[in-house]
């Protein structure tokens, strides 16, 4: 199994509640689950592939942990593996629905990173998202709001995604 390390913001926890959730079903250790609030964004190099996660906010801005932190981070994802996860709201915000996730995906480009763990939006109900590339979801997108009995089907999709990559 790749070493795998997560890394997170999250502004009202919800998040890193996805963050520890992905971790348990991936056999990650806690201690390799990262807020991005206080991590050195030199952890990432111990490791093979890197889950990256994200609030949207706003009209479809990065959780405010990330805006400096993934500056930092670029230097440290050449040759990894990035997969990315994110939590929006389908509904009241229909147009940038996990649009932080397409943020970190669209600031990644260019880096050496391969990106894993795309897949297709079945049964998600949104109108636009940067997080939807050539008709896949660029990572796990989940709606804790509106949806959250939706939440363990498409986790174990993306899994099953981020698995057959790594």
């Amino acid at each position: 199994m790749a070493n795998i390390g997560i890394f997170f913001g999250s502004s009202t926890g919800t998040t890193e509640d996805v963050a520890v959730r992905v971790a348990d079903r991936l056999n990650v250790s806690q201690s390799d689950v990262h807020n991005v609030a206080s991590a050195d964004a030199a952890a990432a190099d111990a490791y093979d592939v890197l889950i990256l996660g994200s609030s949207t906010w706003g009209d479809g801005e990065l959780q405010d942990d990330w805006i400096d932190f993934i500056e930092k981070l670029k230097s440290h994802v050449s040759g990894k593996k990035v997969a990315f996860f994110g939590c929006g709201d389908g509904d009241s915000y229909d147009t940038t629905f996990c649009d932080a996730i397409g943020l970190l995906y669209d600031e990644l480009q260019g880096t050496g990173a391969t990106f894993v763990g795309a897949y297709a939006p079945e049964g998600y109900s949104y109108t636009d998202s940067k997080a939807e590339r050539d008709g896949k979801l660029v990572g796990l997108c989940l709606d804790e709001v509106n949806y959250p009995e939706e939440s363990d089907a498409r986790m174990d999709k993306w899994i099953a995604a981020l698995d057959a990559a790594i």
